[in-house]
């Protein structure tokens, strides 16, 4: 523009100065001498001259102004994270300023398309976009606003705000040219959202919500608060903070506690819109500004009706027994503890039923059940009012009389209990008659604290089970039993880890060649100070702790590791024998064990006979197949003991994969009679029945043997052949054997000691 100014001011002097002298010539001639007249053109010239440069000076001036005032529009529009467009409508060419979204790349839409660059407008975005900018080409609108997702050149949508407005329209008020701004409003959306997202977690809580303003006066509740103490929310906007039922004394208290610790919680009770006193934790916490200024309060109303059912059935399920519906084991201590705390003299009796097992597993556990829970009901409206019945876990039971030392009192009381025990039970059309043993202890006499109590409770409860249906209050020769079972306990312990438990065997012998054919592995006890332990003392208590699954896996490896060496010897090609006492069979790992000591020691499990009594596979038959047939598989073979001493049925029997059936030396001890005979021999019927082979143990006497021969039974074992060995005399017990059986003759064994 400064240019062609300048031009047309050149042309201007340059006409002037053409101009002027032809005049001046003109007039000279007229008048023969210089004229005056030469002297106006070259002022005005120079006039012009001087005009034009201070024109151009102010031309150039404007022109870095422009400059300048388009950099900073330039900066201006940068910084603010905008982009200008200008539209030209009809030829669709658009001008982008600060285009962070590269679309102005994109060349000119030649088809008539309405939305500039529509291909970079998410599709669901599109329609809205048309709809707002026909509104406002109808002139519907002042402006064009639409908030839409715009794809950039890496393919990634933005949220944007796009405004614009027509400033051009031709004669006819058709749009000509439009501009406007794109703003990324991304954040905002993601601001907007969370918000939302906020917004409606808080209108769908159960718990009740309601925003005050710093002055404590109401703000907004949601749903739940409505819903909870009903009315309103125009009813409660404005309002200053209350709690229905609690005076102003108390609303300060709380603000005072807000202003010191930020927050205040507490279980208060309050009325709901039916006027129902309900338990309801309020909570309040200050909400503060960016500066630390509080703004509002938030306080939170959650209902806990539910959740106090809930505690108090759980407290239920805690502290009562599901089967009988009485005081459990875990009251039991509780209670105990408080009277002990008051120091108030009480009684404990412990009952124990005798022999219920035999009725769960010979008429099943859920008729057990129902009998528990009835005997719990009869002996529960024996108690006196002051007393409280408790089932302990199992078939064990406890009465506390509360108040009370009266040994005639108690005597009375155990002997009421002990008759309505053994009253039959009509059930399933069976008549039930059991029996109950209990032990009495009294406080502080018998003991200081529950566990004390409990634990010398059950001590005399023991010694009145020897006698049956019995009662017995503690005492120190009991006490002094009780310090000897602890002490043996303590001796297996230690045996455990001196290696003081040993393997002795008992040959199993063929009657009809009178060779050896087997052996039984019998644990031995052998203490340095104590000597030996029998059996019968230390494997009861065993079984109790459970220390029995050490000790039997001792017996177990030292057994393998024995019979192999005697294999390796050639001195036998038989099986050993091994107890397997109840609580290994019910060991989850059993046979990963059996398996470790059998590769450890390099044994084939061909060699091996585990030997399981039946009260151990009646506790649980099914499981007991699942566990037997594992063994089975693995080519261990089964033999169940003491056959006849329990409870077995026939049927299970059948079911169980076994191998061999063992006869218990207590039939066998009473064959001298006939009757004692008639069982032996329905015994040996059968296992042979049932394709088992059959072992008699504690055959002593010749006549014994004699009889068990005609009635076929094919093994036996006792100390008629032979004591229980040690491993050394084993040995030479086997070298014996070996030399009978290469003179084929048939040995008098009895010279074994």
């Amino acid at each position: 523009m400064i240019k062609n100014i300048t031009i047309m001011m050149f042309i201007v002097l340059l006409s002037s100065l053409f101009s002027m002298p032809i005049l001046a010539w003109e007039f000279n001639q007229h008048t023969q001498g210089i004229s005056p007249l030469w002297f106006v053109p070259l002022g005005l010239i120079t006039l012009l001259i001087i005009y034009l440069f201070f024109v151009n000076h102010r031309l150039k001036r404007s022109q870095q102004e422009l400059i300048m005032s388009e950099q900073r529009l330039k900066r201006t529009v940068e910084g603010s994270g905008d982009t200008l467009w200008d539209w030209n409508i009809a030829s669709g060419e658009i001008i982008r300023i600060n285009d962070k979204y590269m679309v102005c790349q994109d060349q000119p839409e030649k088809n008539k398309v309405l939305i500039p660059n529509a291909h970079r407008i998410h599709p669901q975005d599109l329609p809205l976009v048309d709809k707002l900018l026909k509104q406002h080409f109808a002139e519907k609108t002042a402006f064009f606003e639409a908030s839409y997702r715009l794809k950039d050149t890496l393919n990634q949508y933005h949220w944007v705000l796009d405004r614009g407005k027509i400033i051009e329209k031709d004669g006819n008020l058709n749009p000509l040219r439009m501009t406007g701004t794109v703003r990324d409003i991304s954040h905002l959306k993601s601001t907007e959202e969370r918000l939302n997202l906020f917004a409606k977690c808080v209108e769908s809580l159960t718990d009740a919500i309601a925003i005050y303003d710093k002055s404590y006066k109401l703000v907004d509740v949601n749903p739940s608060y409505l819903k909870l103490f009903g009315g309103l929310r125009t009813h409660y906007l404005g309002k200053h903070f209350s709690l229905p039922g609690y005076d102003e004394k108390y609303i300060a208290e709380i603000k005072a506690n807000l202003r010191e610790s930020e927050h205040w919680q507490e279980e208060l009770k309050l009325r709901n819109f039916k006027n129902i006193l309900l338990p309801i934790e309020v909570s309040i916490d200050e909400i503060k500004n960016s500066h630390g200024q509080i703004t509002n309060y938030v306080v939170i109303f959650s209902d806990l009706t539910e959740r106090k059912k809930a505690e108090s059935q759980l407290h239920n399920l805690s502290n009562r027994d599901r089967t009988t519906g009485l005081p459990n084991r875990n009251l039991f201590f509780t209670n105990l503890k408080k009277l002990e705390q008051q120091d108030i003299h009480h009684a404990l009796l412990v009952f124990d039923l005798d022999n219920f097992k035999k009725i769960n597993d010979s008429l099943g556990h859920q008729l057990g059940d129902s009998l528990l829970a009835k005997l719990a009901m009869r002996l529960n409206k024996l108690a006196r009012q002051q007393d409280t019945f408790y089932r302990l876990g199992g078939d064990e039971f406890a009465l506390v009389m509360t108040g009370t030392n009266d040994i005639h009192t108690i005597t009375k009381t155990a002997k009421q209990f002990l008759a309505a025990i053994a009253t039959p039970f009509k059930m399933a059309n069976h008549e039930l008659v059991i029996t109950s043993s209990v032990g009495i202890v009294l406080f502080p006499e018998d003991g200081s604290t529950p566990e004390i109590l409990l634990k010398n409770a059950d001590t005399a409860m023991y010694h009145a089970k020897q006698k049956g249906n019995h009662y017995l209050f503690f005492n120190d020769s009991m006490n002094e039993q009780a310090v000897k079972r602890l002490q043996i306990e303590n001796l297996m312990r230690y045996g455990l880890k001196e290696d003081h438990f040993v393997v002795y065997y008992q040959p199993k012998m063929d009657i009809k060649s009178g060779l050896l054919v087997g052996m039984e592995a019998l644990v031995r006890f052998i203490t340095p100070k104590k000597g030996i332990i029998s059996p019968g003392v230390f494997i009861p208590i065993a079984e109790e702790t459970g220390q029995i699954i050490d000790i039997g896996e001792v017996v177990l490896d030292k057994a393998c590791k024995d019979v192999k060496r005697w294999i390796d010897q050639d001195l036998f090609d038989g099986r050993v024998a091994v107890n397997l006492s109840a609580k290994q069979f019910s060991l989850p790992d059993l046979t990963t064990r059996i398996d470790i000591i059998l590769q450890k020691n390099h044994l084939p499990s061909y060699f091996l006979e585990l030997e399981i009594t039946e009260g151990t596979v009646m506790d649980d038959p099914q499981e007991a197949i699942n566990v037997m047939r594992s063994l089975s598989a693995r080519g261990i073979h089964l033999a169940i003991d003491d056959f006849g001493t329990g409870y077995s049925s026939l049927a299970y029997l059948k079911q169980f994969p076994l191998n061999t059936l063992k006869v218990d030396k207590a039939f066998v001890d009473d064959m001298h009679n006939e009757r004692g005979r008639n069982m032996v021999d329905s015994i040996v019927t059968i296992a042979q029945n049932l394709e088992l082979h059959v072992v008699a143990e504690g055959v002593e006497k010749a006549e014994q043997l004699a009889i068990l021969e005609k009635l076929n039974c094919q093994t036996v074992q006792g100390y008629y052949y032979s004591k229980p060995l040690s491993a050394e005399e084993f040995t030479e017990f086997l070298k014996q054997q070996k030399l009978v059986k290469n003179k084929q003759t048939k040995p008098d064994l009895k010279v074994v000691s």
